[in-house]
């Protein structure tokens, strides 16, 4: 099936408050230009580098997200376009894109992202201790960023019942920010979970967001 048609079968699959991110990374432009082409214009890259390069020679109207671990120190190449930083896992990192953002004039949109699953090689927060993570994190005065929401990966495996838990401990850690500290914030909405292997459960355990990439575009290209 054509690039086309599958990211048309997946977007229509979706329920309509489900966000579909179209994962293009390691493809080449013209595997972008057929989804484009199709429909899509949320597109998303896990490294920054790449993520420039097709930002300059793609249309213009695609929304990029940054989907994979940021460095602090470069942050500066993708803040004057970015439209979501999925990954954001320090606050180190969110002073970085404060700043960034602050000299692009821009308020630039982030999720923070909770280490739910059973590997270590996952980035994030502690779940146990997120509320008062973001309670430090709003005593910043920081005007260039906005947190719309939280984002997590399941662990790679087939047991699903591990995948569902994962996904409901996200869940539930929005459920509890949004009920309290976010509970004025009509910003913070976003649920980022799910990718090719595991979207329709992160969708069923509350998923505003899925991230998908092989099953758009096929199997990774490893560069």
């Amino acid at each position: 099936m054509s690039i086309a048609s599958q990211f048309k079968k997946i977007q229509e699959s979706l329920p309509k408050e489900v966000t579909l991110v179209a994962v293009s990374k390691t493809k080449p432009d013209d595997n972008l230009m057929e989804a484009y082409e199709a429909g899509a214009r949320i597109l998303g890259e896990n490294k920054v580098q790449e993520l420039v390069g097709k930002h300059e020679r793609l249309p213009k109207d695609i929304e990029w997200h940054m989907i994979g671990h940021l460095q602090s120190n470069k942050v500066k190449y993708i803040a004057p376009f970015v439209s979501l930083i999925h990954a954001v896992d320090s606050i180190k990192l969110l002073k970085e894109i404060n700043k960034e953002a602050k000299k692009n004039d821009r308020i630039i949109d982030c999720l923070i992202q909770l280490h739910i699953a059973q590997e270590d090689s996952k980035f994030g927060f502690n779940a146990e201790n997120i509320e008062e993570i973001v309670q430090e994190i709003e005593t910043k005065d920081w005007q260039n960023i906005r947190i719309v929401g939280l984002m997590g990966m399941a662990t790679f495996t087939d047991n699903k019942a591990q995948i569902h838990q994962e996904f409901r401990t996200l869940k539930q850690s929005f459920d509890q920010l949004k009920a309290g500290i976010y509970k004025s914030n009509s910003d913070f909405n976003e649920i980022s979970m799910g990718m090719s292997g595991d979207y329709q459960i992160a969708i069923e355990e509350g998923s505003t967001m899925v991230r998908v990439g092989s099953s758009i575009f096929g199997v990774r290209d490893y560069h």
